[in-house]
């Protein structure tokens, strides 16, 4: 069975996308390049679904598509995980998180190997990761604009819980608290409305 740093797997799809740690860029000491790593420092399906916020289902499917590799089971015992494989789902499921695909995920881990040299590689790795930053900028710009007028909303209609109006909401569009000028778009909606 094939070797790959800390976990060995059958034969199959896993091959192409089990990676040595040195290619997440994680500094490995000694002990955690025992094979296999001592039974204390493996952590169950469990234990990698809690400690990376996800669920046992994730765990398992992340594994099934060659993301995360688990150790060889001996007699029939359950998955065990090395902790470099936490970390791993753990970048992982924040890149999910972010918007990137299962796909996008797979072709930025197989990108260095499919070049031909360092410069092809570190070329095509930094113009892939600037145009997702710049989209993931774009989008924390929009997130922080929405935030700020939810939070402008919030501020505005704090107010209007000593409303005694007895004909709320028909007059809130007249209201002075919520009709100024600067009234945030999402006040204009989801209050004036």
């Amino acid at each position: 069975m094939p070797l790959y740093s800390g976990c060995v797997l059958d034969a199959g799809k896993h091959d192409s996308l089990c990676f040595l740690h040195d290619d997440w860029g994680v500094h490995v000491n000694e002990r955690a390049k025992k094979l296999p790593p001592d039974e204390s420092d493996c952590l169950s399906t469990g234990d990698m679904a809690r400690l990376s916020n996800t669920t046992l289902r994730t765990v398992r499917f992340y594994e099934s598509e060659g993301l995360i590799c688990s150790m060889a089971r001996q007699g029939g015992s359950h998955r065990k995980f090395a902790p470099s494989e936490l970390r791993k789902l753990q970048i992982i499921s924040d890149l999910r998180e972010s918007g990137l695909s299962l796909q996008d995920i797979k072709t930025l881990i197989g990108m260095k190997n499919r070049c031909g040299s360092a410069k092809s590689a570190a070329g095509q790795m930094t113009e892939t990761l600037c145009r997702r930053i710049r989209e993931l900028q774009d989008r924390i710009d929009t997130l922080s604009r929405v935030r700020d007028e939810l939070v402008s909303t919030v501020q505005t209609i704090q107010h209007c819980r000593d409303c005694h109006e007895p004909q709320f909401p028909a007059r809130c569009a007249e209201c002075d608290v919520t009709n100024q000028p600067d009234s945030s778009r999402a006040t204009q909606l989801l209050w004036k409305n």
